[in-house]
């Protein structure tokens, strides 16, 4: 579809604390085994095989990212835990390596006393008894029945001493099991954070510095670039894609057209991954593009390579209706949607004061959620500023003070009330949730598909000294209306997951004025944290999660051809006064 060739930007009004993630994991991250090190051997020249050397423990790394994270985990999880809750689950992590090593917990021995049967024996053996009672605990590492590590229990909330603590009975361990020195270091820390965070919920986690590295280019993107994808034709290089996030899209370069040069360089007869390779370089450094257009001159584009966050929207159209498929929330996810938004709709002209009325509505814009699994808590807050003229988005709460807010957005609606469809399915997870629930419970947009995945947890991330990342949940989500996102998910106001007849039913009734969901819908609004497994499941039988399918787009052109079918679907959810927060 045609774009426009100028970004705009649409920023709503959220307090950024730090960088919230809610995002479905698809599995958890663990650092590659690092190769253990070889040495020359200390005897005779003529000694055929050297010793191998041990590799070292990393034990001034180890000790800091203990400390950090104890620092970071103690006020933000959504359950207060210690210093010392943390450090027992995570050493189980030496187990889940080498499962000949066991931690375990035992009492100093208390005095015996020495008389038996001299006045003032029972009020010694109560002393006694008494010191055993408070005698000091004592954490012991065991290989097989040897025990090879043993020291006493710090104060439960003192973050150094048991930092000290755990890197000493790591270094124990890792001299005393092949296994560990094999794994490596890194591995001796993602077992500690792994064991850890099984005490605490699915999606805190811990990713060494590789992954972490390669996350946080997913979320805001690889140094140096211009936002293009090239393909070829013949020995032509002909530009394929164009990110919205880059710079190539904020100079009106598009798809279709023929790059040229690259620097002065012809780029004829070369292959794509070459020229590729010559468009990146360092952040902030600039590239000089011929770019032609068929029966076209070829003109030049300077541009200055930059950080472009991978694209995660993307448009085409279904007839007279807008599909924005949105793959996930990254950093700029709002701003691709802002973009495309100006596309379905007619700019102000430059003298004329920017008013709704200076925009036209279009026939219908279905947002697709399928399959997205989340992101940015942020990026889904902004795009509902996108479409809603004001109000809730989503609150969060948590322990944290910092954790607890209302997440309100103002500002106006781009689309001047333009029909909104958004489609899920059993895979829409967190930040897509959120946009969802927030446009649903407000009357903005009709949701169709299955019940969501139900993730209504919210990460914040620590970084670590060594480059790794902590993604922590400190806080839950609430709907506008009140309701928890965590284990519901969102119940659609129209349901594809239950059969073709059930659909036709439901779409029949809709062009009445009726809709067959509404008890569902109204149920799943209705309830408020916590909420019984029973409950949950008893909610989400109504509308089984599933994967997306035709019916979805089908659903989605029936419910905008038909203004009747419009009003009602958005009508089956309560309105907000008859839905208190609390």
């Amino acid at each position: 579809m045609p774009r426009s060739r100028e970004a705009a930007c649409h920023p709503a009004l959220c307090l950024v604390v730090c960088m919230f993630l809610l995002v479905a994991p698809t599995g958890s991250a663990r650092s590659q085994p690092a190769p253990a090190a070889g040495g020359a051997s200390g005897q005779a020249a003529s000694a055929a095989t050297p010793t191998p050397v041990p590799p070292a423990f990393s034990t001034s790394v180890t000790r800091e990212v203990l400390v950090a994270a104890l620092g970071f985990l103690e006020p933000r999880t959504l359950e207060a835990h210690s210093a010392r809750d943390f450090c027992v689950w995570g050493l189980d992590g030496l187990t889940a390596i080498d499962p000949t090593l066991s931690v375990t917990e035992t009492q100093s021995a208390a005095l015996e006393p020495t008389t038996a049967h001299t006045p003032g024996t029972a009020m010694a053996a109560e002393k006694t008894a008494d010191a055993s009672a408070h005698a000091p605990a004592i954490l012991n590492v065991l290989q097989g029945q040897a025990v090879i590590f043993s020291r006493t229990m710090p104060a439960a909330d003192s973050n150094g001493a048991w930092a000290d603590l755990v890197t000493a009975a790591m270094q124990e361990a890792w001299q005393h099991s092949s296994i560990l020195r094999n794994a490596g270091s890194d591995a001796l820390l993602q077992g500690f954070f792994d064991e850890l965070f099984n005490h605490l919920d699915p999606y805190s986690r811990y990713l060494g510095p590789s992954p972490a590295m390669s996350d946080r280019t997913r979320r805001t993107g690889n140094t140096g670039t211009v936002g293009l994808s090239l393909g070829q034709s013949g020995r032509t290089i002909v530009i394929t894609a164009v990110n919205a996030n880059g710079p190539a899209w904020e100079a009106g370069v598009d798809m279709g057209e023929r790059l040229v040069s690259v620097n002065g360089r012809t780029t004829r007869g070369q292959d794509v991954a070459t020229v590729q390779a010559w468009l990146d370089g360092d952040e902030h450094t600039a590239v000089t593009l011929g770019i032609a257009a068929k029966g076209h001159r070829t003109t030049t584009v300077r541009l200055e390579r930059a950080q472009v966050p991978p694209e995660t929207v993307f448009a085409s159209t279904d007839g007279p209706f807008t599909v924005l498929r949105v793959t996930s929330f990254s950093t700029q996810t709002a701003e691709e949607i802002s973009q495309y938004i100006d596309q379905v709709v007619d700019e102000p002209t430059p003298d004329a004061p920017s008013q709704p009325a200076d925009r036209k509505k279009a026939a219908g814009i279905i947002i697709d959620l399928r399959g997205d699994r989340g992101g940015v808590l942020q990026q889904a807050v902004t795009t509902a500023a996108l479409l809603l003229d004001h109000g809730v988005a989503v609150t969060t709460h948590g322990r944290n003070p910092l954790a607890n807010h209302i997440w309100a957005v103002q500002g106006g609606d781009m689309t001047n009330g333009t029909p909104v469809a958004i489609l899920v399915d059993g895979r829409t997870a967190s930040a897509a949730e959120i946009l969802a629930s927030a446009l649903a419970d407000h009357r903005r947009a009709v949701v169709i598909g299955s019940e969501t995945l139900g993730k209504g947890l919210v990460q914040v991330i620590g970084q670590m000294p060594n480059g790794g990342e902590l993604f922590v949940t400190w806080s839950r989500n609430q709907a506008p209306l009140g309701w928890p996102i965590q284990g519901l998910g969102v119940m659609p106001q129209i349901c594809t997951s239950l059969g073709t007849d059930s659909l036709q039913a439901q779409i029949s009734a809709l062009k009445q004025g009726n809709t067959l969901q509404a008890e569902a819908v109204q149920m799943a609004r209705a309830a408020r944290y916590p909420v019984p497994v029973s409950k949950i499941l008893e909610i989400r039988k109504h509308c089984p999660a599933a994967i997306g399918s035709d019916a979805d787009m089908d659903a989605a052109r029936a419910l905008l051809s038909s203004p009747a079918a419009y009003r009602a679907a958005l009508e089956s959810v309560p309105d907000e006064n008859s839905a208190p927060l609390h």
